[in-house]
């Protein structure tokens, strides 16, 4: 990257230093800026990738008959979703293939100064490294509130033709592409798993504001990536300047249908229409069963992230831009594709090696509870258990997992095996391949 790590600012060099544990975090005390002003920053190595700028500026079909969606001011909600009156900004057929260049929110909203060139730039990013529609959006007079909205930039929605209420939304992934070789993991005051205790530090204090970000207090870990041997590594140091890399895995921290309300809905919580589910599982290869309530499906997107760890408990994952190119397959209720018999009305994953059904609650406990009834509905519906049976073989072969604790909503999710439940002929040749 341009000048990425030669001469930092020394303000920089003070986010570095007051938390140590990323390469550059800021917990933006007004004391430890003046005093570790004149602060040397280590020397980092760091690979780089092409920045994506966005294809087009409006929604509609590429020279490869792929249909494209960008993030611009009229395509976007900022920190709401789609609702029943909303209007599509795309209206496909099924099993259209749809690439989003889809925006992290993080560098854009207010704590962060509302402004990612000067943000970023505090982190070494040159101003041509910045993604263009973001600079937009946030020059823009779209209205958003930090206390009231959720950060997420959210896209679409896209409409799919002839889809009813009562019928299932299949998104395959198909793509996921860092359109920025960098990402950011934020900590917000009382937020995260350990509100109160983390951020480090006294904050937000008076006059905090778009103006005036580094009153809020938050911390802000900016994550280079590395290309290690094909792969994607997220670069993080240890107080001594010790590397630290971590794989990443890319995913939508937010896909869902429209709610059948006329209200405004909130980024944050997932719901049964999906939303912000934070599941990490959901890579290249896997797919998503959404509960469709409105006409059209309405399908959204949003919370693009490089990474993240089960219960993402700082409060968010490595956020990062994505060029995400997704399939949208209309399923007519009762297609004996859909993962469930009877009103399938909660959203439910899949990978090539697992079931995934999913348990949302702001109660973990209730959530817990909640998944584990989606799985035995699984296991009685469409794999032919009695419901005895079924949990006693949850019991004793199935992890639960914790998605994520901190979107007001809790998850928890099921990791159903499906060589479990091959024919033995089959398990054997399994067997024989390993």
């Amino acid at each position: 990257m341009h000048k990425l790590f030669s001469k930092v600012k020394k303000i920089v060099c003070c986010f570095l230093l007051t938390i140590p544990v990323g390469l550059f975090s800021t917990n933006l005390g007004l004391a430890e800026t003046e005093q570790l002003a004149n602060a040397e920053l280590p020397a980092a190595k760091f690979g780089t990738s092409p920045i994506l700028q966005r294809i087009q500026t409006n929604a509609g079909k590429l020279p490869d008959g792929r249909f494209y969606v960008p993030a611009t001011v009229p395509s976007i909600r900022w920190g709401f979703l789609p609702n029943k009156d909303s209007q599509p900004v795309l209206t496909v057929p099924s099993k259209s293939v749809i690439t989003f260049d889809t925006l992290s929110s993080e560098g854009m909203v207010e704590d962060q100064g509302r402004d990612p060139i000067k943000f970023f730039g505090k982190f070494g990013v040159h101003p041509s490294e910045v993604l263009k529609d973001a600079i937009e959006i946030c020059a823009s007079d779209i209205t958003h509130s930090i206390t009231k909205d959720g950060p997420h930039i959210i896209m679409g929605p896209v409409a799919i033709e002839g889809a009813q209420p009562g019928d299932v939304l299949k998104v395959d992934m198909i793509a996921f592409t860092p359109r920025v070789p960098y990402g950011i993991v934020g900590n917000r005051h009382g937020k995260g798993a350990l509100p109160g205790e983390y951020p480090q530090n006294d904050g937000p204090w008076p006059g905090a504001d778009k103006q005036h970000p580094e009153l809020f207090g938050n911390v802000f870990t900016f994550v280079p990536i590395k290309n290690i041997n094909g792969k994607t590594y997220g670069i993080v140091h240890t107080a001594a300047g010790k590397e630290v890399c971590f794989p990443l895995h890319h995913f939508m921290g937010i896909m869902g249908v429209a709610p059948d309300t006329a209200q405004r809905v909130n980024s944050i919580p997932p719901s049964s229409f999906g939303g912000n589910l934070d599941l990490k599982d959901l890579t290249e290869g896997t797919s998503l069963y959404l509960p469709i309530q409105v006409p059209g499906g309405m399908f959204f997107l949003g919370d693009s992230h490089f990474g993240q760890g089960d219960g993402e408990v700082a409060l968010t994952a490595v956020e990062g831009s994505l060029r995400s190119t997704l399939r949208l397959t209309l399923l007519k209720a009762g297609d004996s594709a859909i993962p469930g018999k009877g009103a399938f009305t909660e959203p439910f994953a899949e990978t090539a090696d697992f079931w995934m059904p999913i348990g949302l609650d702001p109660d973990l406990n209730e959530a817990m509870k909640k998944a584990v009834r989606a799985s035995l509905k699984f296991l009685t519906d469409k794999m032919g258990m009695d419901g005895a049976t079924a949990l006693s073989y949850l019991s004793g072969a199935t992890d639960f997992e914790i998605t994520q604790v901190v979107d007001e909503t809790k998850g928890v999710h099921a990791h159903i095996r499906k060589k479990d439940f091959a024919d033995k002929k089959d398990l054997a040749n399994i067997g024989a391949q390993k």
